[in-house]
């Protein structure tokens, strides 16, 4: 069932992520929605009080991905010109604009918690930004001290551009269950996804795939990626190795992806449907 409905009007809501819980509470409180919009706003909703609590406009064009800081306390959001702002919902000031990847929409953003010994740089997390140019950026950062510092550059190389091709998106995640490596998938040489090492520096190992992917989500509680294609269809990859397990059911491109945090659910979306998988044994 419906339960609760926020709605801009004359604006389209291009991206959103839910404000992370603090650990060992599960209350009202904590349930926050933060979305981005094409006119560059960002509004945090609360669903206990059906209300918008905020709106700020830290970007002068279209938002294309946003998240929140593992601990809540801060948004990360980018726009289709390649920006990536920082900011607090609880000043609505936006503390820091990177203009790293300037030049090309930001696909995704993703924030991890990590120890400030891991990389040898200073910072209680890790956060990555992927644009569709194929280059990711990964950074440590410590929101309380001000400190943000990019760790790792990565450039990925594909064919030259075809000009009447629609290209898949360049999209990159933080590995739940390999210490330290993340993964990468996107128009490229191959059609693959690539497991890189952030502490060695370079790509570990390579799954191939049957057409370049749509959408991924790696589950945070079992070694599979779960992995949409253009041709109505979804992968489970089992991770490092494995038979993989397709399924179709889709009426069109599996744009979105999600593992619910328990791992036990999947969450699914194309055109016009929205599938919930179980995932059992």
């Amino acid at each position: 069932e419906l339960v609760v409905q926020f709605q801009v009007l004359n604006q389209s809501c291009q991206c959103l992520a839910w404000k992370p819980r603090s650990v060992g509470v599960w209350g009202a409180e904590s349930q926050h929605v933060v979305a981005g919009y094409s006119d560059g706003t960002i509004r945090v909703f609360s669903v206990s009080r059906t209300e918008m609590e905020l709106k700020m406009k830290p970007h002068s064009a279209a938002l294309t991905a946003i998240t929140y800081s593992t601990d809540g306390e801060m948004i990360l959001s980018g726009d289709k010109d390649g920006l990536v702002a920082v900011s607090s919902p609880r000043t609505g000031m936006t503390l820091r604009v990177l203009v790293d990847h300037k030049g090309s929409p930001i696909t995704t953003l993703q924030c991890t918690r990590k120890q400030y010994h891991d990389f040898g740089v200073e910072g209680g997390e890790l956060w990555l930004a992927t644009s569709s140019d194929r280059r990711v950026s990964v950074w440590a950062s410590d929101w309380l001290k001000d400190k943000c510092e990019l760790l790792d550059w990565l450039s990925f190389p594909a064919p030259a551009d075809p000009e009447d091709l629609d290209l898949p998106p360049s999209l990159a995640a933080f590995c739940p269950w390999e210490h330290g490596a993340l993964v990468y998938v996107g128009f490229g040489m191959q059609k693959e996804a690539l497991f890189y090492n952030l502490c060695k520096k370079q790509v570990v190992r390579k799954v191939s795939l049957p057409a370049f992917a749509t959408s991924l989500s790696l589950s945070p509680a079992t070694p599979f990626m779960a992995i949409g294609f253009g041709e109505q269809l979804l992968r489970l990859q089992p991770c490092p190795a494995g038979h993989p397990q397709d399924y179709a059911g889709h009426d069109d491109t599996v744009h979105l992806c999600r593992f619910a945090p328990s791992g036990r659910r999947l969450l699914t979306a194309s055109h016009s449907a929205v599938l919930v998988w179980e995932l059992t044994g």
